[in-house]
């Protein structure tokens, strides 16, 4: 018997259409990330129980990142027009 894990992980962002194609870029083959409306919406699966915590720990700290780089483009346009 195979066992599949999965799940899905949704964040609330300014920006969904750049933090989702900044996180594609290091998505596996059992990962999809997509824009959502505001949100980013990522899907994970597979077999292994290790695996898949892991996919998620580096996919957090992708998405840390992400937003990090997000939040200071966005805080040196709103400078620049004023």
């Amino acid at each position: 018997m195979s066992l599949l894990i999965s799940g899905e992980i949704r964040t609330r962002h300014k920006s969904p259409e750049s933090v989702a194609e900044a996180l594609s870029a290091d998505n596996l083959l059992s990962m999809r990330t997509v824009p959502d409306g505001v949100y980013v919406k990522s899907t994970i699966e597979g077999n292994k129980l290790r695996s898949v915590v892991a996919s998620v720990d580096d996919y957090l700290m992708n998405l840390s990142v992400a937003e990090d780089i997000c939040r200071c483009i966005f805080s040196v346009q709103e400078s620049s027009r004023k």
